[in-house]
């Protein structure tokens, strides 16, 4: 063999070394990747199941599938996902039917353009009437009471509130628990920014984006989650301060879930609506807040709200009472039905304060009621009798 021929047959014989040499290494870079992936899913899967605090829906585990099957692909893009791909599955029901919601003009409109209506209760203050907030509570409202959504109240001052002193862990994990379980029967469901005592939602505003940035990223997946960002600013509350608190809070939001529907509360305890519709806001999808008590709002308040919606506002009556304004007192039944009237031309959606056991006119069961579920007329006060009852005629 001459020494060309043994030149050219080395050469040949480090090129198969070197390919095979490279086969081994992509077969054991193939093999570590199987393992990270399964090692992720594992913890993927893990972190899923901490975050449910109590109710350990079909919509959570849902998520975790498509979770899984996001890290299985590897892809450089998951962080911005089409919509298909990562909706947190919706259990069967009015939510699962109807889809992401956004607003049309002066209407509140579903995934196919066609007004809706969401209607419901809305809890107490989530920290100190916590056992209303559970999946067979919520399944009651839906099914014996024929109602489509709930409204989670979390006060953000008094009564050891979010920012006064509140375990926050353990009202996220309640807001979690509501959402979960609203989530897994079908219902839409508000996180409410409870503003009462503070007065003007700047009072707390790093607190509301901190939550907010927390609650957007948690559920920007969930086409049923409305975020209410202030319940009732008052006292020296303006239109202008909670329009500039509005415009810090909404792209926090808009960050994580770009087409949410947002509530914004208005002055003198979401009555003002009349000032949102001189001066609204420059965003879509925003609904302003009108509340009512039929003890004490009269025919000037539904004339304004009237005004308001005719001439393209967007309102939502995010709570209101049969009492008067303090939450107690005599109910007016047939001013109720006289703001029902106006509720009903607009199709505007609208929650009844309270899912509560407290000793007032607004809460809708009596004092000695245990129940949380399955209540009966004996379990109810005048007010719950006739709010269920109202529901129950809806079509």
């Amino acid at each position: 063999m001459s020494e060309q021929d043994i030149e050219v047959m080395e050469s040949i014989a480090e090129s198969v070394a070197e390919s095979v040499a490279a086969s081994m290494m992509a077969e054991q870079n193939s093999t570590n990747d199987t393992t990270n992936t399964n090692a992720s899913q594992e913890s993927t899967s893990q972190e899923a199941q901490a975050s449910s605090e109590s109710v350990e829906s079909q919509s959570s585990q849902a998520a975790q599938e498509s979770m899984t099957t996001q890290s299985n692909t590897g892809s450089q893009t998951a962080s911005q996902p089409s919509v298909e791909a990562t909706t947190t599955p919706i259990g069967d029901g009015f939510a699962s039917e109807h889809g992401a919601l956004r607003v049309d003009g002066a209407k509140l409109v579903d995934q196919n353009g066609n007004p809706i209506q969401l209607y419901g209760m809305s809890t107490h203050g989530i920290a100190w009437f916590p056992q209303f907030v559970s999946y067979d509570s919520f399944k009651t409202l839906r099914d014996d009471w024929n109602t489509n959504c709930v409204r989670l109240a979390m006060y953000t001052h008094e009564y050891n509130g979010y920012c006064t002193g509140g375990d926050q862990e353990y009202l996220k994990s309640l807001v979690r628990t509501g959402v979960d379980a609203a989530t897994e029967l079908g219902m839409y469901v508000i996180i409410d920014w409870h503003v009462l005592q503070d007065q003007d939602p700047n009072v707390y505003k790093e607190q509301s984006k901190a939550f907010f940035k927390e609650m957007s990223e948690t559920y920007a997946n969930n086409t049923n989650v409305i975020y209410e960002i202030c319940n009732e600013p008052n006292g020296y509350a303006t239109w202008d301060s909670v329009k500039a608190y509005a415009k810090e809070i909404i792209p926090v939001i808009r960050a994580n879930d770009p087409d949410a529907v947002i509530i914004v509360g208005t002055p003198t305890w979401s009555q003002d609506i009349d000032q949102a519709k001189a001066n609204p806001l420059d965003e879509e999808n925003i609904l302003y807040a009108l509340h009512f008590y039929a003890g004490t709002h009269k025919d000037v308040l539904w004339n304004r709200m009237d005004s308001c919606v005719q001439n393209g506002l967007p309102v939502i009556v995010s709570e209101f009472g049969m009492c008067d304004a303090s939450g107690n007192g005599a109910n007016d039944f047939n001013s109720a039905q006289s703001w029902m009237d106006v509720i009903e031309r607009h199709n505007i959606s609208f929650f009844c304060w309270n899912l509560a056991n407290k000793n007032e006119s607004s809460s809708v069961f009596k004092e000695s009621c245990t129940k949380t579920s399955g209540w009966t007329e004996e379990d109810m006060n005048e007010s719950g009798k006739w709010i269920r009852e109202y529901f129950r005629n809806k079509q």
